[in-house]
């Protein structure tokens, strides 16, 4: 169980920070205090489970990969057109196929 809060305090501070949030703002999200959010950053507490589906919700991932049981991450496609799914999907695609290619050992 402590790996998996370490995980999850990580991943919950990483988050914040990619959205740019502070802890305060996130608190205001969820209706808590600053404090609440701190503890869980910190790994000294827990969300109960209502509040780790609404933090996947907030930052758009699984509760498994905020829990750090899974590293895979997830891409919200909704509102956008077929086309515009194709070119997020070819970008993605590209750049394993240059890690690909940076991974493998070229002959001299």
């Amino acid at each position: 169980m402590e790996k998996t809060m370490h995980g999850f305090s990580d991943r919950l501070k990483n988050l914040r920070e990619q959205m740019n949030l502070t802890q305060s703002d996130l608190a205001k999200r969820l209706s808590l205090t600053r404090s609440s959010v701190n503890a869980w950053e910190m790994g000294l507490s827990a969300p109960s489970t209502p509040f780790i589906v609404e933090l996947s919700k907030v930052f758009h991932v699984t509760t498994d990969y905020l829990l750090g049981l899974d590293d895979r991450t997830t891409i919200r496609t909704d509102g956008l057109s077929s086309d515009e799914v194709s070119v997020i999907i070819n970008t993605i695609e590209c750049f394993r196929r240059i890690r690909c290619e940076q991974n493998t050992p070229k002959d001299e």
